[in-house]
């Protein structure tokens, strides 16, 4: 019995995946000041997300085809309710408590807009037309703008990208896409105004850190101290400074790639990167071996999106990105983001392992 084939499991995914989350213990337990009640919470959330994976890996894709539309309304409406009434936390209003346990919606909406974006293309010609890409276009700004005023940046860029790397993939001129980059850039000054005061600052400390070295741009200068005082092959485990003496802020979640990069150092960041790639590829390759329109669009999209997660958290450690909140995928911890993630690849589980069903050629 082919047990990995009865599961709907691909083998080289998963072992990437497992990879990658074995080595966010070994860095949590660092960061996290050898705390173990930290890595049983980290465990149970890898273990809820890795159920999420498996689960969503048993449905076609035809049904996720059939279920789009559903979860991206619903994922909509719990988007609207959080800015009427959700939970308020450092200053952004993101979730919903159900008394049980509080969640962001937002994370939905990383799953559901590309699911969105692929529904309504898989029966029109391609490439899009301009009036297909505007349709398009609104099923991502809406849910962008929602989330953008919770605020969460971080978050909404991914969504964005994750709707925008459907309508590419799609075949979408790099023409409109140069047309489209040189009207934000045109806009800039004016969408300036519409920042948060911290958002803007984020901006300026990340043009200029040095300004306000024990204020705003404390993140930007610890963080790139730490990864260059790693050298080439670290300070070894559990040896990092920056981290034990709390000079390193928020070492567990979004700034956890400079403990990373302190204690393994220059080659220890080229392994992590070099399994994040293979995780992406495997996801690309998918995408191009799919079946079906639908299928394809989506599978790019999430494989594409986990590529956006990687660049921005670690472009935003080392100073070359403003910072916006974005984990390190599978290593920060954290909840609702790390099941969401998993879920992502459980769909690309579903889209390779159900190849060969009648239903995967595009006729449901």
């Amino acid at each position: 019995m082919n047990i990995p084939r009865k599961l709907h499991i691909d083998i080289p995914l998963l072992l990437g995946l497992l990879l990658v989350s074995a080595l966010s213990f070994v860095i949590l337990y660092s960061a996290g000041g050898r705390d173990a009640e930290l890595l049983i919470r980290h465990g149970q959330r890898l273990m809820l997300g890795f159920v999420a994976m498996l689960l969503l890996a048993q449905l076609p894709p035809y049904q996720l085809q059939r279920l789009a539309p559903w979860l991206f309304g619903i994922a909509l409406i719990l988007l609207v309710a959080v800015l009427i009434f959700g939970d308020s936390s450092k200053g952004a209003q993101r979730w919903l408590d159900l008394k049980l346990f509080r969640f962001q919606p937002a994370e939905i909406m990383k799953l559901a807009a590309p699911m969105m974006v692929a529904w309504y293309l898989k029966d029109r010609p391609l490439p899009p037309t301009i009036r297909q890409i505007t349709l398009a276009g609104l099923m991502v700004i809406v849910p962008v703008v929602l989330i953008a005023k919770q605020p969460d940046l971080g978050t909404a860029l991914l969504v964005a990208c994750a709707g925008v790397f459907v309508l590419l993939w799609a075949g979408m001129s790099w023409r409109l896409v140069g047309v489209f980059g040189l009207g934000v850039a045109i806009m800039a000054p004016i969408l300036w105004y519409f920042l948060h005061d911290y958002q803007r600052q984020r901006i300026l400390t990340f043009l200029h850190p040095e300004n306000d070295p024990l204020g705003t741009g404390y993140h930007i200068i610890q963080s790139t101290i730490a990864i260059g005082s790693g050298g080439m092959y670290g300070k070894g485990w559990l040896n990092g400074t920056q981290s034990y003496l709390d000079f390193l802020p928020e070492r567990t979640t979004d700034f956890i790639f400079a403990v990373y990069g302190e204690e393994f150092g220059l080659i220890g960041i080229l392994l992590l990167l070099a399994l994040y790639l293979f995780i992406v590829l495997r996801g690309v390759y998918i995408a191009v071996r799919a079946q079906d329109v639908y299928a394809r669009l989506l599978a790019a999209s999430l494989a594409l999106t986990f590529f956006v997660y990687v660049f921005v958290n670690v472009g935003m450690v080392i100073g070359l990105m403003p910072v916006v909140g974005v984990p390190l995928p599978l290593i920060s911890y954290g909840g609702t983001s790390l099941v969401t993630l998993m879920a992502g690849f459980g769909i690309l589980m579903s889209i390779h392992t159900h190849r060969k069903s009648p239903h995967a050629r595009g006729l449901y």
